[in-house]
């Protein structure tokens, strides 16, 4: 049994939602004769679900989402399970472009995006493949915010389901997932302490939300910096720091960008920075710390650990930059902890099982309400939980004007 397969069965010992799905329906086999392309992390617990798509009678056809995300001995494994895999750790975007389209050109029946590379690609470059497609599933905040402006842009030619957006991935997956894989990353590549320091967060959405949280609880000072009023206001009343990302350069210890956006750490912000400030990304794309005006600007460039790269500023100042500046999570460490993914993934395999069934037009769509109350249910009776019902007097109550 090779490393891969290891990884991929300790993390099936630890997802009882994953392996319930899989009992339910091993024998209705719901997407018997249907091609699924994924484009997602690839490492053991996005194999685990592959798998589980493949026992439900799925032809899968799996690719990276990330030029650094993807595991070599998982993605082996995964091929010797019998899975149509395109997949491997590079930093060539044009290496794992040709994943990308391998997956297209099978002519998926559904695909499972994260990021919405495939779904993107498709609409752009390979629109031929969208005849085959009855429905697309999307994972991640940046891949519907792409999604949904291809539609307000009236190109989006197949219905998407909005995974990222249900209670259970983003309450927890973005906030309780994000933030300990984030910490876990960036403390296993440092080996630095981060009680008593400074730390800068990007964004305080649920990701960034999660971040936060888990870097006060490591005993951090706090810093979050927004552009939008509202999450700035929140995050004050949530006991945060707010200030502009200018004014918390100068100060910080640890940054990490979590806004989905580009360039919110440049060339102003560099600069003013303290010696031996560390930076990471939490967002899907490596757009958010500009790396290359960070290249531009530096005197020398040395790597100080491995996933740690250290540039020495004109100033002689020297800033560290982890995983180039990659999703930090998962290009340097293993993404988020298992029961949470096990969480996402069932959303995943139930939403992929309904577009399955369904005839829905083009556009973007909630997950269905009972999925996510199901989802949530499940888990609740994994760990055990009893929770109350409301009475019939109670909901008469609750329909009465």
């Amino acid at each position: 049994m090779n490393s891969g397969q290891r990884k991929i069965d300790w993390a099936g010992r630890y997802m009882p939602l994953l392996n319930s799905i899989e009992s339910e329906y091993m024998l209705k086999k719901p997407l018997m004769g249907v091609k699924v392309g994924m484009s997602i992390h690839l490492e053991a617990k996005t194999a685990y679900l592959a798998l589980l798509l493949s026992k439900l009678g799925a032809e899968v056809f799996v690719t990276g989402s990330n030029p650094l995300s993807t595991q070599d001995d998982v993605a082996q494994a995964l091929k010797e399970n019998g899975l149509n895999v395109f997949a491997k750790r590079t930093t060539d975007e044009s290496e794992y472009m040709k994943g990308i389209y391998a997956v297209l050109e099978s002519k998926p029946n559904l695909i499972l995006d994260d990021g919405a590379d495939l779904t993107v690609t498709a609409h752009l470059e390979m629109p031929e493949v969208l005849s085959s497609v009855k429905g697309v599933t999307e994972e991640t905040t940046t891949g519907l915010r792409r999604l949904r402006a291809l539609h307000q842009q009236g190109k989006l030619r197949v219905p998407v389901i909005a995974v990222n957006d249900a209670y259970t991935k983003h309450l927890f997956d973005n906030r309780y997932g994000t933030g300990q894989s984030t910490w876990d990353s960036i403390m296993r590549n440092t080996n630095l302490l981060i009680a008593g320091k400074t730390v800068v967060v990007a964004g305080y959405g649920w990701c960034g939300k999660g971040v936060a949280m888990r870097a006060k609880g490591l005993g951090a000072r706090v810093i979050v910096t927004e552009t939008d009023p509202i999450k700035a206001l929140e995050a004050l009343m949530d006991g945060f720091e707010v200030m502009r990302m200018k004014d918390a350069a100068e100060i910080g210890d640890f940054f990490v960008t979590v806004t989905g956006n580009t360039t919110v750490i440049s060339v102003e912000e560099f600069l003013s920075m303290k010696d031996g400030a560390v930076l990471a990304n939490a967002g899907h794309f490596n757009v958010e710390i500009d790396v290359k005006a960070l290249e531009h600007i530096s005197a020398e460039k040395f790597e100080a650990r491995p996933n740690v790269v250290g540039y020495v500023m004109q100033n002689k100042k020297t800033i560290f930059l982890l995983a180039e500046g990659r999703l930090v999570n998962l290009a340097a460490a293993d993404g988020h902890p298992i029961e949470i993914m096990d969480l996402s993934f069932a959303v995943q395999a139930l939403s992929l099982i309904y577009l399955s069934s369904s005839n829905l037009p083009a556009g973007v769509f909630s997950v269905p309400r009972e999925i996510d109350e199901r989802v949530a249910r499940m888990k609740l009776d994994s760990m055990n939980v009893k929770i109350d019902e409301l009475s019939l007097e109670q909901k008469r109550y609750l329909e009465s004007i």
